[in-house]
């Protein structure tokens, strides 16, 4: 009973963060983030999430990223990683090398120094695009370009943590096979996307010619039949299905469910939902996208940024001891993971100076790599000491906190509801 009832409160806290979202016109999200800090500091959730909880709020991030790849056009996505290349390059390695090198002048330890640089490397998309979905931004340039070179940032940040943590935890030395292991893994996973988006899903349409019994079996049947099945009353179902499939398969690779989730979303096309009934055509497509953004949004996906949130117990004695440091480390990260990102977009994405700046911020949330990197840390290994926990813990807090902030702040810019003043010099 007591699940039901954390579940309960978690979602009290979720309608009191639309209320506050509304009335400051923020985004629900870092009201999802404060409810989980303060309700498990004043002892209303626990410290340790219970298997259930844990399990449902990793659904719900899981709903939210194939909710977000659902909404996208695949096409666009392909073309988009040809520009953001750089964006994840560069986006990656200046806050890498600066963490890296601030944690040296701070606590002179070398391994200290690799795992704060690989917590600071990953970017939490799934916030960014949450909020950019709240913002009705979400379709735009911009969010592609932070979507795709997000999807390459954490792809090469965890070959990084599947390399490095061997080495800095002593249990052996980077080898060739390790990281041709994990690059394998990746190739796989992409290669059955690939496989699933060109031949398996469009079913006869595939432009594919059958070759043999096995192509002829996988061609028979494409997701349109299995979405019209029971005149489309199970589509939901079905499609949520792949979702979870494509999330196991991505986590039994090494990669994050949510990725997974995101990629199934991204190679469903609109047209697989057309069906014939009763000689009408009905397009199932807009039905189905209402009840996936319901659960993702609304209900279930916000969990897991209440979970996020409950992570950061406030101990004050221990913030004011790490204050300085947290704040000195969030600042430059802040600053380079905007510059390193933003100029990637500019002069290797080609985005102009609105969308490089909005891709900058959008680069600036740390979440679910950076918490894996966190607990490897400080509670596998215990390379890192408490007063490093904390200070990463408050910097990544403080970074995902800007993330909304700043999006909301730049927003009338981006959209040209609102110009500097050397533009409007130059127009007269």
């Amino acid at each position: 009973m007591d699940n039901i009832q954390y579940l309960t409160i978690i979602w009290c806290s979720v309608f009191i963060s639309y209320w506050l979202a509304k009335r400051t016109t923020l985004t629900p999200v870092l009201f999802y983030l404060l409810m989980g800090s303060l309700m498990v500091t004043f002892g209303i959730l626990p410290e340790e999430s219970s298997p259930f909880i844990v399990g449902f709020s990793e659904f719900g991030i899981i709903l939210i990223m194939f909710a977000l790849g659902f909404e996208e056009n695949p096409i666009l996505f392909v073309r988009s990683i040809k520009r953001s290349w750089g964006i994840a390059f560069f986006g990656a390695l200046g806050p890498f090398a600066a963490a890296y090198f601030l944690s040296m002048y701070l606590w002179n330890d070398q391994n200290i120094a690799i795992l704060v640089g690989l917590t600071m490397t990953a970017t939490a998309v799934s916030l960014t695009m949450v909020v950019l979905q709240y913002e009705r931004l979400h379709l735009t340039k911009a969010a592609m370009g932070i979507m795709t070179s997000a999807v390459l940032d954490d792809i090469a940040s965890l070959v990084m943590v599947a390399t490095i943590i061997p080495l800095v935890s002593g249990e052996g030395a980077v080898t060739l096979s390790t990281i041709l292991n994990t690059t394998i893994q990746v190739v796989i996973f992409f290669g059955l996307v690939m496989f699933f988006a060109l031949i398996v899903f469009p079913g006869r349409e595939s432009r594919y010619e059958s070759h043999g019994w096995f192509s002829n079996i996988i061609t028979k049947v494409g997701l349109h039949d299995i979405l019209a099945f029971n005149e489309g009353k199970v589509a939901t179902l079905a499609i949520l299905t792949f979702a979870l499939l494509f999330g196991i398969f991505a986590h039994h690779l090494g990669l994050h469910p949510a990725l997974g989730a995101y990629m199934a979303g991204l190679i469903m096309r609109k047209e697989y939902f057309y069906m014939t009934q009763n000689d009408e055509k009905i397009h199932t497509y807009k039905k189905t996208r209402k009840i996936i953004d319901d659960v993702a949004f609304a209900w279930i996906g916000p969990v897991f940024f209440v979970v996020l949130g409950s992570k950061l117990i406030l101990d004050f004695e221990l913030i004011f001891r790490v204050l300085g440091d947290a704040i000195l480390l969030g600042m430059v990260i802040f600053w380079v993971q905007i510059i390193s990102a933003g100029v990637a977009a500019r002069y290797t994405g080609s985005f102009n100076f609105k969308e490089s700046v909005m891709i900058g911020f959008g680069m600036l949330g740390r979440a679910e790599l950076a918490f894996v990197v966190m607990e490897i840390g400080y509670v596998d290994y215990q390379i890192m000491t408490r007063e490093v926990f904390y200070t990463l813990m408050l910097t990544a807090f403080a970074l995902n906190f800007c993330v909304p902030i700043a999006i909301k702040l730049w927003k009338p810019f981006f959209l040209g509801e609102k110009t500097f003043f050397w533009e409007k010099k130059a127009s007269e």
